[in-house]
């Protein structure tokens, strides 16, 4: 018999890749070699998502043939925009958006064609297209449209703009701009995983993005940044109630939710950054009380249990104090996270080896069949 595989795969190798790396014990993160702390607020999304997709960080005149190129990619086309008036009425919005980015690959110029050119097409005016896309699934379900474009402004200030339909302040497109960067890629994590086993079998890039939408979807990976924020909002009496709605929790065995780390076993270093700018933002806009609140659960949870905060836990107020709707927060990782993903399948495209791994059988064996009527 096969020895047995750590649950959930823990530790085990299943791929090599030159995108992203991370010292959990440590507490560090790098994206092609730099780490996270030497580029979080110094370079921007556009910067990163090159660094990702292409390799290197860009030169001046590199960085504007990308940006030429995701200006270019905005339009979601006919398909995607003929299916917002429908999924908008039901459903969740990352079970509409999943459904979006399907759509797209139907009026994708490069749609049949799998080279890795192509790919890489695609995968530019994936991340063009997804701030789009949310931003126009906000709008429908309020009954209005997003504005125009600023051209003056990039990924990160267009989105504030058509999501929240008013023109960002310098700084809080910046600090948006770097929670893109912190977000942008995360090795081999459950939809980046998702995303290569799909891409292994050589479907197509929109298969396999739609595929790690599916894997973000859920509680424990990208949907716990909604999590952090209906915690905070569900506790009564602000910052004095905060301790004792963790004793509560952890006394009934709850799960709370923006803390800990499969990989990390101290803090995560882009939970560093943002509980900054939680700060930061909160007394900017005259209101700390869910940074005040988070960081009373922070210290809390750490005597309690000695848990640290993750990516999610201050990614919450931080949204939060932008204007995004709170179920808008996994679709804004989706965001970010589009090019961590598109980078990781033309990765895999390039030096591809259908990924099947092993399974540890636990049923019963010997069994032996009867005739229906003897059962």
């Amino acid at each position: 018999m096969a020895d047995k595989s750590p649950r959930g795969l823990a530790d085990v190798v299943a791929a090599s890749t030159a995108i992203s790396d991370i010292d959990g014990r440590e507490g560090r993160l790098f994206y092609r070699g730099y780490d996270i702390h030497d580029i979080a607020g110094k370079i921007s999304f556009e910067e990163c998502v090159h660094l990702l997709q292409r390799g290197h960080l860009p030169t001046q005149a590199e960085l504007g043939t990308l940006a030429g190129e995701l200006a270019a990619g905005r339009e979601i086309g006919s398909t995607a925009e003929s299916l917002l008036g429908y999924v908008v009425t039901s459903g969740t919005p990352m079970e509409a958006l999943r459904t979006l980015v399907s759509a797209l690959s139907v009026d994708d110029p490069d749609a049949g064609d799998p080279s890795i050119e192509a790919s890489r097409r695609k995968a530019t005016r994936l991340v063009a297209q997804m701030p789009v896309l949310v931003a126009k699934y906000e709008a429908a379900r309020r009954g209005s449209t997003v504005p125009d474009p600023d051209p003056e402004l990039g990924i990160a200030g267009n989105f504030l703009l058509q999501i929240t339909g008013e023109r960002p302040s310098d700084r809080a497109a910046e600090i948006f701009d770097e929670c893109l960067v912190l977000h942008a890629d995360h090795t081999m994590n459950a939809s980046t995983f998702t995303a290569r086993v799909i891409a292994a079998t050589l479907s197509d890039m929109h298969s396999a993005i739609t595929g790690a939408m599916g894997a973000l979807r859920g509680p424990l990976h990208g949907g716990a940044n909604e999590a952090v924020m209906r915690t905070l909002t569900s506790i009564d009496d602000g910052v004095d109630g905060v301790e004792g709605f963790v004793r509560a929790e952890l006394e009934a065995g709850r799960k709370l939710m923006g803390f800990g780390h499969r990989v990390y076993k101290t803090e995560d270093p882009r939970a560093t950054h943002l509980r900054k700018m939680s700060e930061e933002l909160g007394k900017l806009t005259g209101n700390t009380l869910y940074h005040d609140m988070s960081r009373r659960m922070e210290q809390a949870v750490l005597e309690a249990k000695g848990l640290y905060p993750n990516v999610d836990f201050f990614a919450a107020s931080v949204y939060h104090a932008l204007g995004i709707p709170h179920d808008m927060f996994t679709p804004v990782f989706a965001i970010s996270r589009m090019s961590g993903w598109t980078a990781h399948v033309i990765e895999q495209y390039e030096d591809n080896r259908l990924i099947r791994p092993d399974s540890e059988y636990t049923g019963p064996r010997d069994q032996r069949w009867v005739p229906i009527a003897e059962r």
